[in-house]
């Protein structure tokens, strides 16, 4: 756990240099709460703090999947990289090093998001369904996390920054996250539950609200977990191969 920990106090300091880099994944939900949130929902409570979830949502998609599908990408194309694979600690300490600091910078990114609400909008949550909401995020970090490795480790730079644009929206708008639990056009509604987005979004619904998550939802959720789990295996396993047999 010491060298995990020294990994991800390297990959912190290595992100706040570029602060762009961390002003950027929490620009979209923030941007996203001011422009549409505020405006057409921030005097009804409970529709603020739906919307509010889904926000946060929103920011630990964003986090996850281009920190870890662009940075990774990025990395393997730096010598430091192939340095670091020759170490004795194994790839375990970097891997947790890595996870470590991506959720720093998740709950980093969703803090703007948290204060618009709580200054500008009605959303209102008991200290309870807070702490519930701050487990939650570590929970639904897990698929896009798993996500952004998988695009990480299986392309090269360019092709892992569009394919992590490419799929970030479809699963924001697919799962839901764009419009009130039961306000989404009939097409979202059918292909919802079959989303991790969905399943993410539902977690954090149940965690602020009194509403029950969709068990459809839910089960697919934890299908995609290990679906994205078995994907970013074997894409490490693949870039190991390739570039140190």
């Amino acid at each position: 756990m010491p060298l995990a920990l020294v990994h991800a106090r390297y990959q912190l300091l290595e992100t706040v240099r570029i602060p762009v880099a961390v002003v950027g994944s929490a620009f979209f939900p923030a941007a996203t709460m001011l422009f549409f949130v505020v405006p057409f929902a921030g005097d009804d409570a409970v529709g603020a703090t739906y919307a509010t979830a889904a926000m946060i949502t929103f920011a630990v998609m964003s986090a996850n999947i281009f920190q870890y599908g662009i940075g990774v990408a990025e990395d393997r194309n730096q010598p430091w990289d192939p340095y670091t694979r020759t170490l004795p600690a194994g790839p375990a300490v970097r891997f947790t090093g890595r996870i470590l600091a991506g959720v720093v910078l998740t709950y980093l990114s969703m803090l703007p998001v948290v204060v618009i609400a709580a200054v500008a909008t009605a959303a209102r949550v008991s200290p309870v369904q807070l702490l519930l909401g701050a487990l939650g995020v570590a929970v639904v970090s897990a698929p896009f996390t798993l996500l952004g490795l998988a695009i990480g480790y299986s392309l090269p730079s360019r092709a892992a920054t569009v394919v992590a644009q490419v799929v970030f929206f479809p699963l924001a708008f697919g799962g839901g996250l764009l419009s009130g639990p039961d306000d989404a056009p009939g097409f979202v509604r059918t292909i919802a539950p079959y989303l991790p987005t969905r399943g993410a979004v539902e977690l954090m619904w149940a965690a602020v609200t009194d509403r029950r998550p969709d068990p459809l939802a839910l089960v697919m959720l934890g299908v995609w977990i290990v679906v994205l789990a078995g994907v970013a295996g074997w894409a490490y396993r693949r870039d190991q191969g390739r570039r140190f047999r």
